[in-house]
């Protein structure tokens, strides 16, 4: 029994689906049983996420229990704060189980968790050290907030990493970094990309009919820079997705399809009328989805060599984060080319097919 433990997060993302998709992974592929208990943040108040996070953790009974009832060998988790902290993690090595921690974003040291700020890439906090996101408010939010988030990453963060017997990170960019911004990994990390549960026949970008972004609306993601690459290569341009610039981007470009939010099967059937998708984050990601979905998709992906995407992305479609002129010059060269597309459908293969991740994990949990 492999127990998933994860708080969501008050608006869901990537990492939800990354659960899910490891859950599936660990019945088909390891032939274990999951099991998965949830916090949700949206459920909580203000008052109520920040003693989270200066308790480390709120009642961590749940855990031990559900260990104890299920005979779980191995804790997974994921997401932990505010809800669960280290005191989770504590409590299910104390009841018998082995303890991994995934890291999907940076959020040992970072309290926004993208190492992005003020428009630009920002690694001023480093260890334990957290006093630059509070002077700077990178939450965005109340100064207190911002004290809360810095106080609990510096009170914790020893207890946390020490209460885990691995790491698991998406690309080795991020253990990097993690490592750059002085997150206690020793030598316990391994880099296990993301699975992605299902890939095309073949490429259908020939017949595409527009260049596809697909993800979250905000500053750090460079969708303003992707729409105005798409202007100056006059390609058409759907945006699928919602975030706090929305409003902004849609002021501000009327000649751009703007889809919204949508599900996973409108999604696929964006992607399967596409001619190529972008990825022009201006931040060092750790490895989204959205490049490894497309991918697996059968499109030519035009993607900033930004943190993990250059470790998956073909170079040929890469281009320095933020250069508008370089992004708009791949989409040209790209556009409705489908070799480009199957040589991104190999790369994601290789590296995200399910027995090759299944492989890769498989070997975590046994040590």
């Amino acid at each position: 029994m492999i127990l998933l433990l994860h708080n969501r997060y008050r608006v869901a993302g990537g990492e939800e689906r990354a659960v899910q998709d490891l859950a599936w992974l660990i019945r088909t592929e390891l032939d274990e049983e999951v099991g998965l208990l949830e916090r949700e943040s949206a459920g909580l108040g203000r008052r109520e996420a920040a003693r989270g996070l200066l308790a480390g953790g709120l009642d961590a009974g749940d855990v031990a229990g559900a260990v104890a009832q299920t005979g779980a060998r191995v804790v997974h988790a994921h997401n932990v704060l505010p809800a669960w902290g280290w005191r989770a993690l504590a409590a299910a090595r104390t009841a018998g189980a082995r303890v991994v921690l995934h890291l999907h974003n940076y959020r040992l040291v970072c309290a926004v968790g993208t190492c992005f700020t003020a428009g630009e890439d920002c690694t001023r906090c480093h260890g334990r050290d957290t006093r630059p996101g509070v002077a700077r408010n990178c939450r965005g939010g109340s100064r207190a907030e911002a004290a809360v988030y810095g106080a609990a990453l510096a009170l914790w963060q020893r207890k946390l990493t020490d209460a885990a017997d691995a790491f698991v990170v998406p690309s080795a960019f991020a253990r990097e970094r993690l490592r750059a911004l002085g997150a206690p990994l020793g030598d316990r990390a391994h880099v296990i990309p993301s699975v992605q549960r299902w890939f095309t026949g073949g490429s259908t970008a020939a017949q595409g009919g527009y260049a596809l972004y697909a993800g979250r609306l905000a500053e750090e993601k460079g969708v303003g820079d992707a729409i105005a690459a798409c202007r100056a290569a006059q390609v058409p341009l759907v945006v699928a997705g919602d975030g706090p610039a929305a409003a902004t981007l849609r002021a501000a470009a009327p000649d751009v399809r703007f889809t919204g939010r949508v599900g996973a099967e409108e999604l696929a059937e964006l992607r399967a009328g596409a001619a190529l998708a972008l990825v022009p984050s201006r931040y060092a990601e750790i490895l989204p989805l959205a490049a490894l979905e497309a991918m697996a998709a059968g499109l030519p992906v035009v993607a900033s060599a930004a943190g993990g995407l250059a470790e998956l992305v073909p170079s040929a479609g890469l281009h320095p984060p933020g250069d508008v002129p370089a992004m708009a010059e791949r989409i040209r060269t790209m556009w409705r080319d489908a070799a480009a597309g199957e040589a991104a459908l190999a790369a994601v293969r290789t590296r995200c097919a399910p027995r090759a991740v299944a492989a890769a994990l498989r070997a975590v949990y046994a040590r």
